[in-house]
Formats: structure tokens, C-alpha cells, sequence
């Protein structure tokens, strides 16, 4: 409610008591009410003095200076005056009550003013009170939320590990804190700069901290709020917002997810005039109606550049493109202490140890790193959290949660004890695997038991050599089940290996051109879902001839690599026995641990070790990992088996 509309209010309110007030003041003297035949009968009986007559009411005095007042009956008495005059009776008639002009004007125009305050009033709801609220006329408005300059406290000392992006960004800053230094010299700020990067990498958190350190406000949006059911609501959403914007420069505009609005056009659908499109077209169009001096910079994130319309990445619109990388070791630490300021942590917690353990991880998957450990340390009754919690959460997140209460028969123990066994043997016999970190038969996520490796350093290729033992590895369960327990034995627990292996085996031939048959050629085409931007169907461009030759590379390297497998972890047998009857007594046993092992040396692992939940210590790892996609993804994983 604005403030007219308090004001009308208020002074009608005044009036009404008022009106009370006066009508309680003015009332008039206590008055006899008579029924006409005693009010006749007082006239013949010549007690009345004088009579006013009106037209509904007739009043008067009593001789003895008593008022009355009497309802005069609709049948008309035609006696009544000559009785009053008989009787000498003062009569006096009473002139009917007439309006005054302003009074009649006002009743007239009434109903018409009470129309229009009603018209306008329902307007008004409808589009929000004017100022743009949540009323249903309001979807043509920005749901961009604004943040003042006072209101955003991220700086650069909040990002971690992106250490290129910031410095690319920077220029930006300096330009919204003096834009005349650039222009003296004839340079323009870019105006639109495209973030991209994996889920979680900081794209959201950088653009903010731009604003934060040039202290101007901040428009913040999602892509998917400018889409709605009816065509036209997203552009008049996008000519909002940078109408909002211009009246606020200098300032930044966030995009978030652009890629709901900014897929390539031309799909077919809709003939162009579709939301999505006109939204897009609108924002090229408001884009390149810039002045070089209006001070606006947008910045978009997303995690799909693929997808966006060309149109929208040429210079003058997004001619900066910012890559947000997920961070390597190095930057990895320094994200971790970034969150470990806000947790109590035991003396023994470094940083560096756990930036080398957890590969490929995102500023998002460090943060629930910290925060996994923070409430194991909590649920353990703890008041610092220590090196212990946040292994038994990076062994949470990368290999699922224990399910220790999975019932199963010492058969199925045996079998997975083995299985692991093979696979951790073949790694380490393998001279490419990366090295061994841990192997476990508890239960974790959907698998029956886990091995897991970790690389010494940050991968960012591998060889032809490294990839075949990686594939040695993946068959190292399924050749040890079959060795033990026979080829009638084998289980569906390597179901998981099969699939990975085959896939990098035919992402090697395809792909990487390691075949010498095929040569270093690309023989597969995008698998990924049909996008309708880009193509509506996917075609096959090889030849019978060749898919068959490919089917024959790819199958001669499962061959070897399970000859390898077989071949390993029958040299070893005694060692494979071991390394299963360790884990069978144990349950989990580190990379050390095995090594003890196979030494002939008793692992010493004292009961102070062992957690409050009764789980075994993790060991701490020496070596880092490569991306995210290089880490075990379910291979060398057992899957759960058909019971009965």
C-alpha cells in the first residue's frame, strides 16, 4: 500500500467518526411518539397547540409544552385539516428536504468514481503495487535480484585454486574501479565474459567476488527464469533487466546457467517462434545495444559451451571466455584451507596429504569433503576434527558408505575376498597401474568390496602401456574367481569390470587410434543423447567391413588382457592365497598393509587405531590422483549377486 492510499484511507476513517460524532450532538429533544386516532382525539379534545405538518411525519406541541410527534397513515385524510383549524390548532406545513447542487453532483458521480477505484485498485494488485512485487502481471518484469555493493563480502581471498581465472578476470575489476584508464587509450571492457567449467569448479563464486572487489552491484538470474509457458514473457524479462542494469552502471549482470536460454536455434521446433528463441534473440539484440560507456558487463556461467548458439559467443557479445578448471594439487590445498577455517582441526590434519589423496575433486567435493569430516568428528563425539575423520570421508565419497549390516554367507566373503585379491595382485605386479592405496570386502555403495588406486602425481594422458595394464587390472578379479574356484564358479561380480574394460578397449581403438590395423583414424561418432541443435539423428559412418575389423582389435585386447591377468595370479598363486586371507581376517588393508603381507610380516595394527564406529583405521596416502574420470568407477568392484 502506497501512500495516497494510506492518506484516502485515513481521512475517511476521519470523516466517518466525525459524521458520529455530529449525528450524537444534533439529536433532537425527547419527543411523545402517538398513534394518529390519540393524536385526533387530542385535537377534538383541544389539547394540542400547534401541529407541523411534512409529508410522511406530522410533529407538534401540547398545550402544556409537551412535543409529539405521529406517523400520518397512507390513506389521505382529507378531515384532517378542517379538524385542526375547528379546533384552533396552529397548523404549519414542512417544505420537503431538497439536495444542494455539490450533494447532487457527488451522488451522481459517485457510482462512476467507485468504478474507476475499483478498476484501479485490481490493476495495481495485478502488477505488483507498482513496484514491481509478486502480483500475477508482474511475469514481464526481471527476477533478477539485485545485490548492492555493501551487501556482496566475497573477495578474490575466497576463490581457491583457479589462480589463471582470477588473473584473466582481474582486468575487469580494474576497469570497474577506473574505467578511464582503458578508455584513454582507445581499449573497450569486454562486455560479455562466458565462465566454463565442471559442476562445482567456483564459476558462480568467482563472478561474485568480481563484484565483491569492484564494489558495484550485482545482478544475479538463473537462464531457466527468463523461460515461461507464454512466448514473448522471457524477452520482456531480458528488456528489463537491462533496462534495471543501465540505471545502476557500472555493474554486473550474472547469468547463471545459460545454456537454458542459449542453445543453438534452428531445432525445428516451434519455427523460431518458440520462448526459448525469442528470449535469445532478445538477449543478442539488448547485447549489441550497448554504448561503449554504459558500464554493463555480463558474465554467464555454464558446464555445457557446446550446446550455445554461435551467435552468442562471437566478439562484442561473449568474446571472453573464462575456463574454470577442476583444481590440481596445488590448487586443491589451497581450497581446503580456505574451508578448514571454519572447522576445528586437530593438529595433526595436513592439508597437502589429502590434496594428494582426493583426485580430480571440485571446489564443491572439497567443501563436502570438510564438511563429511566435521560431522563424523561430531557423530564420534569429538571436539576437533583430525586426520582420521576426513579419511574415513574421502574414503565416504569415493568409495560409498559402508554397509557393514549386509548379511552375507562366508561363501560370498570368500569369493569377494579372492576377487579384490586379484585385482589388487595384478596392479601390483602390473608396472603401468597406478599404485595401490587400499582394498576392502566391506560392502561400500553398491559394490560387494572395493580396490582402489591412486596415481602418483596429476594424470592428464595416459600411454598405450599404462591403458593395457589398466585393463590386466580390471580382469584381475574375474581371473582370480576363475582360477580358485573353477570356470563353473564364476560369478557375476565382474559384470562391472567387463563393462568398464570394454569400454576403454573401444575408446582405444576408436578413439585414441591404438590399433596398427586401423591406424590413428576417428571411427566413432558422437554418442552422447541427440541434441535437436545440432542433429536429430546420429549416423554410422563405418562400413560393415570395418566394424568388424574393430570388433576383432577390440576383442584381441580383452584377450591379453586376461591372458595377463591369469598369467600374473598363477606365477603368484601363494601370494594371492595372502593377500585373501588377509583381507578375510582384516577386512580392509592398506597398500602398506599388503606389502606387510606378502613379506611374510604380521600386520600391527593396535586397538587405538580402530574408530569409534568400529570401523579400521584408513591409511593416510603418499601419492595423488588424476581427474575425476580416471578415478575407479565401479571397476574392480564386485556387483552385488542374484540371491537364490
Amino acid at each position: 500500500m502506497n501512500d495516497m492510499t494510506k492518506n484516502i484511507v485515513l481521512w475517511l476513517v476521519i470523516a466517518g467518526v466525525l459524521y458520529v460524532v455530529a449525528s450524537s450532538i444534533n439529536t433532537q429533544p425527547t419527543q411523545q411518539m402517538l398513534n394518529y386516532s390519540a393524536f385526533i382525539d387530542n385535537v377534538e379534545n383541544g389539547n394540542v397547540d400547534q401541529v407541523t405538518i411534512g409529508d410522511t411525519r406530522i410533529s407538534g406541541q401540547m398545550n402544556d409544552g409537551t412535543r409529539f410527534e405521529t406517523v400520518k397513515p397512507p390513506a389521505m385524510d382529507t378531515n384532517l385539516i378542517p379538524t385542526l383549524i375547528q379546533n384552533e390548532v396552529e397548523v404549519t406545513g414542512k417544505e420537503p428536504e431538497r439536495q444542494g447542487f455539490l450533494t447532487q453532483l457527488f451522488l451522481s458521480v459517485l457510482p462512476i468514481l467507485l468504478i474507476l477505484a475499483i478498476f484501479i485498485f485490481f490493476m495495481r494488485q495485478m502488477q505488483g503495487g507498482g513496484k514491481g512485487g509478486g502480483g500475477p502481471m508482474t511475469f514481464g518484469k526481471s527476477k533478477a535480484r539485485l545485490m548492492g555493493e555493501d551487501q556482496i563480502k566475497t573477495t578474490f581471498a575466497d576463490v581457491a585454486g583457479v589462480e589463471e581465472a582470477k588473473d584473466e578476470v582481474q582486468e575487469l575489476v580494474e576497469f570497474l574501479r577506473d574505467p578511464a584508464k582503458f578508455q584513454r587509450l582507445g581499449g573497450k571492457i569486454p562486455r560479455g565474459v562466458l565462465m566454463v567449467g565442471s559442476p562445482g569448479t567456483g564459476k558462480t563464486l568467482l563472478a561474485k567476488a568480481i563484484a565483491g572487489e569492484a564494489k558495484v552491484p550485482f545482478f544475479s538470474i538463473s537462464g531457466s527464469d527468463f523461460v515461461e509457458m507464454f512466448v514473448g514473457v522471457g524477452a520482456s524479462r531480458v528488456r528489463d533487466m537491462f533496462d534495471q542494469a543501465k540505471k545502476h552502471a557500472p555493474c554486473i549482470i550474472f547469468i547463471d546457467e545459460i545454456d537454458a536460454v542459449g542453445r543453438s536455434r534452428g531445432a525445428g521446433l516451434g519455427g523460431g517462434h518458440d520462448e526459448r528463441e525469442q528470449t535469445l534473440n532478445q538477449l543478442l539484440v539488448e547485447m549489441d545495444g550497448f554504448d561503449d560507456n554504459d558500464g554493463v558487463i555480463v558474465i554467464a556461467a555454464t558446464n555445457r559451451p557446446d550446446v550455445l548458439d554461435p551467435a552468442l559467443l562471437r566478439p562484442g557479445r561473449f568474446d571472453r571466455q573464462v575456463v574454470v578448471p577442476v583444481p590440481d594439487i596445488d590448487g586443491r590445498e589451497k581450497i581446503l584451507a580456505v574451508h578448514m577455517k571454519k572447522v576445528p582441526l586437530a593438529p595433526d590434519v595436513n592439508p597437502r596429504t589429502i590434496a594428494r589423496g582426493t583426485p580430480g575433486f571440485s571446489g564443491a567435493d572439497l567443501a563436502n569433503l570438510v564438511n563429511e569430516a566435521a560431522l563424523l568428528a561430531a557423530r564420534r563425539n569429538k571436539r576437533l576434527v583430525a586426520m582420521q575423520e576426513f579419511e574415513d570421508a574421502k574414503d565416504k565419497v569415493l568409495m560409498g558408505a559402508e554397509r557393514r549390516s549386509m548379511v552375507m554367507t562366508e561363501d560370498e566373503k570368500r569369493l569377494t575376498a579372492y576377487h579384490e585379491a586379484g585385482h589388487a595382485l595384478v596392479g601390483l605386479e602390473m608396472d603401468g597401474c597406478d599404485p595401490l592405496h587400499k582394498v576392502t570386502i566391506i560392502p561400500r555403495g553398491r559394490a560387494l568390496g572395493v580396490t582402489m588406486s591412486l596415481p602418483e602425481r596429476d594424470r592428464y594422458t595416459y600411454s598405450i602401456y599404462e591403458l593395457k595394464a589398466k585393463l590386466a587390472m580390471m580382469f584381475g578379479g574375474r581371473a582370480a574367481e576363475e582360477i580358485i574356484f573353477g570356470k563353473e564358479r564364476v560369478t557375476t561380480g565382474a559384470g562391472n569390470d567387463i563393462k568398464e574394460a570394454t569400454s576403454l578397449a573401444r575408446r582405444m581403438i576408436t578413439e585414441y587410434g591404438f590399433s596398427e590395423k586401423l591406424g590413428p583414424l576417428r571411427y566413432e561418432d558422437n554418442q552422447e543423447e541427440v541434441f535437436l541443435g545440432h542433429s536429430v539423428s546420429q549416423h554410422k559412418n563405418v562400413s560393415d567391413a570395418t566394424a568388424k575389423v574393430i570388433d576383432d582389435e577390440i576383442r584381441a585386447l580383452i584377450d591379453a588382457a586376461e591372458s595377463d591377468a591369469i598369467r600374473i595370479l598363477t606365477q603368484r598363486i601363494d601370494d594371492l592365497h595372502t593377500i585373501s586371507n588377509g583381507l578375510l581376517e582384516y577386512e580392509t588393508l592398506s597398500a602398506e598393509e599388503v606389502d606387510s603381507l606378502l613379506r611374510g610380516e604380521p600386520i600391527d595394527r593396535p586397538d587405538d587405531q580402530e574408530d569409534s564406529t568400529g570401523s579400521s583405521r584408513s591409511s593416510v596416502p603418499t601419492s595423488g590422483t588424476a581427474n575425476k574420470k580416471d578415478r575407479p568407477t565401479g571397476g574392480m568392484e564386485p556387483e552385488p549377486q542374484p540371491q537364490g
